[in-house]
């Protein structure tokens, strides 16, 4: 299709507001963390893949990590394996375990690589398994009611925390042409394979290799204030308070603690974005605009809507 001059004018502008960006960032590393509807969604899932690849062809060093927990679900589901949940965590037996392994090492990973690849770039699968990537410990999970006296210490098997991350595996596919995409499956001292939240892995990924930006995708439009307005621009101070008052609670505390740490640990800035935005990674990255989310740094800044 031939452009039109107006078309061609566009592109041009487009062009000329991203150049002092791609100066700013190239030579830099981005974490994404990969999830939510972007995953699922066969329109988005192209449109992540082209931004990776748009990255790494700039100079900045993209490196994805991914979930997979609605997939492990499934699959769990047509095995006739039982899920069971404390805290909102999968209690994770020996049996689910492996299906998890299969699900994120394998399935999951393959075709996020898959993608990537088919849009131009050059990516490879890993697990946190791979070169010692990942250093796990088992997670003990604190269980408290109002009738008990102290919290339970509880068992859930094969989930695991961040104990360490190898950055020589990193560096050497970063600083190649490759865009690692890992799988946040972690090993133990003993050899076990744990199980361990994407958002923690994406955030102390960040954090080791002192990251420019950490991205987070998700299925909501960014964090919110309790009139339900989109809060554009916080500080690490602002972002502290909005979690003492009450505004940020629940499912989203884990993902804002985990951008939090980060940025608190040297990272420049995190962000949670709407992946059910198209090219959503691109917007936030190369353009003037507010963005598609929430963005938390370290300098002060004013709430916006």
């Amino acid at each position: 299709m031939q452009l039109t001059r107006k078309d061609a004018m566009m592109t041009a502008e487009v062009l000329n507001e991203a150049m002092p960006y791609i100066q700013r960032f190239v030579g830099k590393t981005i974490v994404i963390k990969y999830g939510g509807n972007a995953m699922t969604d066969e329109k988005l899932q192209n449109s992540f893949a082209r931004d990776m690849v748009m990255m790494k062809l700039i100079g900045i060093n993209p490196i994805v990590v991914h979930g997979g927990g609605p997939q492990i679900g499934d699959l769990l589901e047509k095995l006739n394996i039982d899920s069971h949940f404390i805290n909102g965590m999968r209690v994770t037996d020996s049996k689910t375990m492996d299906v998890v392994e299969m699900v994120l090492g394998g399935m999951v990973n393959k075709q996020i690589v898959g993608l990537i690849n088919a849009n131009g770039g050059l990516a490879m699968g890993v697990t946190g398994k791979d070169g010692q990537l990942i250093r796990a410990r088992k997670l003990r999970v604190k269980h408290k009611t109002p009738e008990m006296e102290a919290p339970e210490i509880i068992d859930i098997g094969h989930v695991g925390e961040v104990e360490h991350i190898n950055t020589n595996v990193l560096d050497m596919l970063a600083n190649s042409d490759i865009i690692p995409v890992i799988a946040p499956i972690g090993v133990g001292k003993d050899g076990a394979s744990y199980n361990i939240n994407a958002d923690l892995v994406a955030g102390k990924v960040a954090e080791v290799l002192k990251a420019e930006k950490l991205i987070l995708l998700t299925n909501i439009a960014g964090l919110m204030d309790k009139e339900g307005n989109v809060l554009t621009g916080l500080s690490t101070e602002q972002v502290d308070a909005l979690i003492d008052d009450g505004t940020i609670h629940g499912g989203m505390l884990p993902k804002i603690d985990c951008a939090l740490g980060a940025v608190k640990s040297g990272v420049t800035s995190a962000h949670i974005i709407d992946g059910r935005v198209e090219h959503s990674c691109m917007l936030e990255i190369f353009t003037d605009d507010a963005g598609v989310g929430t963005l938390i740094t370290n300098t002060e800044s004013t709430m916006e809507e």
